[in-house]
C-alpha cells in the first residue's frame, strides 16, 4: 500500500489528487501540507490538464488540522503566521486556472470543509458529515470559511452553521446549495470524473477565462479573508476556552466553556 500522504494520478487531461492518511482521517499535519503543495505546483505547471479532482482515501475526505500531531501549538510565537502557512497549500487551490472539483467521499470537518470550499464544484457522499465546528472547539474559523460560506448558502444559513458548529449531512449540504451533487458514496468519484470529462471536452482557454471572470466579478479575495481569519483565530487559540474545547474533543467529552 502506498503510504505517501498525498497521491497524484493523471487520467488523460484530468488530474486527481488524493489525500492519503486514512488512519488519521486525512488530517492536516506537517508532512501532508508540504506534500500537497508540491503536487499542486506540479498540477500548475502541466499545460495539458483541463480539470483537477481532489478526493480522500478511506472513509474521510479531510478532518481538518491534526491536533494530536502538534501541527498547531497554543502559545507558540507568531501563531497567526503559522496558521496561515499551514492553510496556504489548500488556499493555493484558488490560484489554479483550471476548474477544480471536490470529490468529497466522506466526512469533511473544520479545515477539511475549507478545502472543499476552495473547489469550484463539489460532489459529496450523501451520508458524509460536513461542518465548520470551530465554535465547538472554542476557536474562530480559518481558511476563509467565514468569507466563503455566506457567499454560497446565504448569510442567515451561514450564521447558523458557524454559530452552532453544527454537523450536517451531504444531503443537507446539497439542499442548501453548499455542494452541487449529493450521491451514494460509491458514486462520488464517478460523478466527479464525469463532470471533469465534460469540462475537458470544452475549449480550455475559454473555460479558464470564464473562471477568472466569474471570480473577478464576485470581487473574490479568499486569501485576504484567510489572512484576517488567521489573526483572529490565533487570538482565540490563546484563550482558555480553546484549551477546553480542543481537550474535550480529544477526550471525547462535552466542553465546559467559561467565556475566557
Amino acid at each position: 500500500m502506498d503510504t505517501r500522504p498525498i497521491l497524484y494520478d493523471k487520467q488523460d487531461k484530468i488530474g486527481i489528487i488524493t489525500l492519503n492518511r486514512p488512519d488519521n482521517r486525512n488530517s492536516m499535519d506537517l508532512e501532508t501540507m508540504p506534500a500537497f503543495q508540491k503536487v499542486l505546483d506540479r498540477v500548475r505547471q502541466d499545460s495539458e490538464l483541463r480539470c483537477l479532482v481532489i478526493t480522500g482515501s478511506g472513509n474521510t475526505f479531510c478532518s481538518g488540522a491534526d491536533f494530536k500531531s502538534g501541527v498547531i501549538q497554543r502559545g507558540q510565537p507568531l501563531l497567526n503566521e503559522a496558521l496561515l502557512k499551514l492553510y496556504q497549500p489548500f488556499l493555493d487551490i484558488g490560484t489554479l486556472k483550471i476548474p477544480v472539483i471536490g470529490a468529497i467521499n466522506g466526512h469533511t470537518i473544520g479545515g477539511g470543509l475549507g478545502l472543499a470550499l476552495m473547489c469550484d464544484i463539489r460532489v459529496v457522499n450523501n451520508r458524509a458529515k460536513m461542518g465548520a465546528n470551530f465554535a465547538r472547539l472554542g476557536i474562530h474559523s480559518g481558511m476563509a470559511i467565514s468569507y466563503i460560506l455566506p457567499r454560497l448558502v446565504g448569510l442567515a444559513k451561514a450564521n447558523e452553521l458557524l454559530f452552532t458548529g453544527r454537523i450536517i449531512t451531504g444531503d443537507e449540504a446539497c439542499s442548501m446549495g453548499l455542494v452541487n451533487y449529493a450521491v451514494d458514496r460509491e458514486d462520488v468519484m464517478e460523478k466527479a470524473l464525469d463532470l471533469a470529462a465534460e469540462i475537458a471536452l470544452c475549449a480550455p482557454i475559454a473555460i479558464q477565462m470564464m473562471k477568472h471572470s466569474i471570480y473577478q466579478g464576485l470581487d473574490w479575495n479568499a486569501m485576504k479573508a484567510a489572512e484576517m481569519e488567521a489573526h483572529v483565530q490565533s487570538r482565540t487559540f490563546e484563550m482558555e476556552d480553546a484549551g477546553e474545547g480542543i481537550g474535550a474533543m480529544l477526550e471525547k467529552r462535552v466542553p465546559n466553556f467559561q467565556g475566557k
